[in-house]
């Protein structure tokens, strides 16, 4: 897999990027927005936000998150820097395996978060944010600096995700791999008809939905027509279970699922403790080998809780949407208690979904008031995820 050549990638017309997908997302009547320098769909013709969002709930939704970066990391000393900027144990996760995770800055707080794959001991993939690349990449850059033993790419390809209850059922008819076999968190290099070259598979994604993202070798004309005919395939083949989805629907359902969105639940100055993601920390890395960025701080908020005042949580609520920024009150409006990251309507439940940091002293269930749009509105604080994840496990 070889980095994308910029010239193919940009538009003549702006400075914004294409995907390899852009040419189907523009025949298939794609609403394109700009997105963290990218040209991406947000919603397709004859789809409402609502219908895409419950098609994916339902049957097969294909997103193109090919813009997201892509990155190796390899060597004798790729497990060392992997380990200092993140609080992951590579000791324990099994070769093949991933795992959500977080780059971390000195302070403790996250400055991306990122999926991170096991291929060998010493060589990783990771996945990072479209938005963050410039400033990821120079913070592994200048990590890398304390670590000649390990070496840091980066390469673009067509990146697909897969998503939905029907997902594994429409992806095996192009495999004769078992995927079945397969299950959440597990990765494998496999053969997809009609694609020549290997692609990089692995069960995963953000939906809160079973599903796979596929990484596919886009690095010349041929190997991206290749990506490109495999995508608008999928559509065309099984129209009845498969649709193309956009950035609309994707954010309604992270946001029920619990997931985080970097630059709103996640900041660089939150810790993962804070973002209600204790679990990142494994018990391992709790007792020895404790030496990753902001390990004292982290550390020191999992020993005493009192140390931090607000935490991530959900919100719920029924009239206009709560929107990142909203304020939030306690029940009677006198106090400020928090304010809300990311809210949208619920598609799946109805009305209102949320999240928020919220002043920890107020349960799960309280009443709670939201200023919207210059009034207070009624809202109840709410369990995540708000929609239970259906992952393929054994």
């Amino acid at each position: 897999m070889l980095r994308i050549s910029n010239k193919r990638l940009y538009s003549s017309a702006s400075n914004l990027i294409k995907t390899p997908l852009y040419e189907a997302h523009i025949e298939l009547g794609g609403k394109m927005v700009p997105y963290a320098g990218f040209e991406m769909p947000v919603l397709y013709k004859s789809q409402t936000h609502i219908e895409s969002h419950n098609w994916v709930r339902s049957k097969v939704g294909l997103f193109d998150v090919s813009h997201m970066l892509q990155h190796k990391v390899t060597g004798t000393g790729a497990r060392n820097l992997l380990q200092k900027i993140t609080p992951i144990d590579l000791n324990t996760l099994p070769v093949n395996t991933s795992s959500l995770s977080v780059l971390l800055n000195e302070n403790g707080g996250v400055i991306d978060d990122c999926i991170i794959t096991k291929h060998g001991e010493d060589d990783y993939y990771m996945v990072t944010n479209a938005g963050c690349r410039e400033k990821d990449v120079a913070f592994i850059k200048k990590e890398l600096e304390n670590f000649n033993d390990a070496k840091h790419e980066t390469f673009e390809s067509t990146l697909l995700a897969i998503q939905g209850p029907k997902a594994q059922e429409i992806l095996q008819k192009f495999t004769n791999e078992d995927l079945s076999k397969i299950y959440f968190g597990q990765t494998k290099f496999i053969n997809l008809s009609p694609i020549s070259e290997t692609i990089h598979l692995a069960r995963s994604g953000y939906t809160g939905e079973d599903g796979f993202e596929l990484s596919i070798p886009s690095s010349n004309a041929q190997e991206s027509k290749q990506s490109l005919d495999f995508f608008k395939t999928l559509i065309n083949e099984y129209p009845d279970v498969v649709k193309p989805i956009g950035l609309a629907a994707r954010d309604s359902l992270r946001l029920e699922a619990g997931m985080c969105l970097y630059g709103h639940e996640l900041t660089e100055e939150i810790t993962p403790i804070e973002a209600s993601l204790s679990w990142l920390i494994p018990k391992t890395r709790r007792e020895s080998n404790n030496e990753f960025n902001g390990a004292s701080k982290i550390l020191g908020q999992l020993k005493d809780k009192s140390s931090f005042t607000h935490r991530r949580i959900g919100v719920s609520s029924k009239g206009p949407s709560p929107r990142d920024g909203n304020k939030i009150f306690s029940e009677d409006g006198s106090v400020e208690i928090g304010y809300i990251t990311s809210g949208s309507p619920s598609p799946t439940l109805g009305g209102n979904v949320a999240q928020a940091y919220i002043d920890k002293k107020f349960k799960i269930g309280s009443n709670v008031k939201i200023e919207i749009r210059g009034k207070l509105r009624d809202g109840s604080i709410a369990k995540l995820p708000f929609v239970q994840s259906n992952l393929y496990k054994p």
